[in-house]
């Protein structure tokens, strides 16, 4: 059974992002930029979706000398079904119109 992950905009955006090249290896500072998300939102999002079996990870040797090493990102099998179900996913309730102040 899949955990339950929040569909939050900032969630979306994310597995949008993992979505455009299914077998890539991202790492955060590329979903970052691609994303908008700052790293107190991307990381711990990244962490919540591993969690949850949704994404792999694995450490990157640094490709300029000096450099850390970087923590790679992608979705598993079971992430890649999960995020198209929760794209997918109907609003829960009906959706209402915003009020709008009158003039």
């Amino acid at each position: 059974m899949p955990a339950k992950i929040r569909k939050s905009p900032q969630t979306i955006a994310l597995i949008l992002a993992l979505q455009g090249n299914l077998n890539q290896w991202r790492y955060g500072y590329d979903l970052s930029r691609e994303t908008g998300l700052k790293s107190g939102t991307l990381y711990p999002l990244l962490m919540r979706l591993r969690d949850a079996g949704w994404l792999q990870t694995r450490w990157a040797a640094p490709e300029v000398s000096g450099r850390p090493p970087r923590h790679m990102y992608r979705l598993t099998s079971q992430g890649k079904a999960w995020s198209r179900d929760l794209l997918n996913e109907k609003p829960a309730g009906r959706l209402r119109k915003p009020v709008l102040a009158e003039s």
